[in-house]
């Protein structure tokens, strides 16, 4: 009887081995899966899932049923749409970001839909992206749900999500299958990102490195930052405690800086002291940073030295010219233009002076 007894037991034993071993298999499926992601800013986001097929089926309310499912199975009283197959899809975002207007804290999540019969849908962020597919979807764990509208659209065979209408601060994620779209917009606060990553950077190695300065700070002056930290960091760069340097680019992000805080007069000796230690290609962008804050005067008194400094460079004459039309000085103007193309100039700048002659009604 014993023996029979552990016989039974190691029977059953090795039958529960088998199938914790066949779990273990790695074996093709019939929905793949995928990841798709996208950068907006510094920000990543990442979207896991398994692509079903439509293979002649009935997706929408019937393989998809519409509202909320009784799946019968798992702890779920009734489940959304996994937006996919097989495990729980999930969303991932290396920074907080907004979800169709509404905030969502940064994390992985568990993504899941409820589709209506009246062509919109219920996108739920869950915090628990570890679960088996929606059989144990609890609402209590949702992070944020947003409603969208549905569309319709050419047919597509496997189940797929992309990313669409990406810009400097958002992007257009979208399952789409059958002839169904379901789109929501992903935003970013990119300045806020950005930021509180280079405060971070500036106090660890990256800190050691008077062009990580400078590049924080012409950042934060470029993309509304706060302009009094721009300007401690900015004065670290020229003066730090690891090193001390004034050059034309620190010094003329500083200009800028203090421009824009309205202090006039120091911008401009600033802006003349960065001016004398330029090259041909740094004047001459400072003439053009002139020329678009409507400091025509400045501008033209740099771009004048890059002549006086480079008599032959037809490009050096374009810009003068240039900033001559735009401070409405036509006879100048017209002088520095036919000056530059006497030159022999490349194409872009024969192009552009060209151009602006013609604006001036001399060609």
């Amino acid at each position: 009887m014993k023996s029979n007894k552990f016989t039974g037991i190691f029977v059953c034993f090795l039958m529960l081995l088998s199938v914790d071993m066949h779990a273990q298999l790695n074996l093709p499926r019939g929905s793949q899966q995928a990841t798709v992601s996208q950068r907006i800013g510094i920000t990543d986001i990442y979207i896991k899932y398994s692509r079903p097929s439509v293979r002649n089926r009935e997706v929408w309310g019937k393989l998809v049923p519409y509202g909320m499912n009784d799946l019968r199975f798992g702890t779920a009283k009734e489940s959304p749409w996994r937006a996919g197959a097989n495990e729980n899809t999930i969303v991932k975002f290396t920074d907080d970001v907004s979800i169709e207007g509404k905030p969502l804290k940064a994390g992985k999540y568990g993504l899941h839909m409820v589709i209506s019969e009246d062509n919109t849908a219920t996108i739920i962020f869950s915090k628990n992206y570890t679960a088996w597919g929606s059989f144990f979807y609890n609402p209590k764990e949702d992070a944020l749900r947003v409603n969208v509208k549905a569309k319709t659209i050419p047919f597509v065979e496997q189940l797929t999500f992309d990313f669409t209408n990406v810009d400097a601060t958002s992007a257009i994620a979208s399952l789409k299958w059958e002839k169904k779209q379901i789109p929501f917009k992903i935003e970013v606060d990119v300045t806020k990102v950005v930021l509180e990553d280079i405060r971070k950077k500036l106090q660890d190695q990256p800190g050691f490195s008077r062009q990580t300065w400078e590049q924080a700070a012409n950042f934060s002056l470029n993309n509304g930052g706060d302009l009094n930290e721009a300007l401690v960091w900015i004065d670290k760069a020229i003066a730090g405690q690891f090193f001390s340097q004034k050059t034309f680019n620190n010094l003329s992000i500083k200009a800028q800086i203090l421009n824009k805080l309205g202090r006039v007069e120091e911008y401009g000796k600033l802006m003349d002291e960065a001016a004398s230690m330029a090259n041909i290609n740094q004047l001459n962008r400072l003439g053009y940073t002139m020329i678009n804050a409507k400091d025509y005067a400045r501008a033209i008194k740099y771009l004048k030295r890059n002549v006086a400094n480079n008599p032959t460079s037809a490009n050096a004459y374009d810009s003068l010219g240039e900033a001559y039309k735009e401070a409405g000085d036509k006879k100048n103007a017209v002088k520095a233009l036919k000056k530059s193309l006497s030159l022999n100039p490349p194409a872009n700048v024969k192009a552009n002076s060209e151009k602006l002659l013609r604006e001036l009604g001399e060609m």
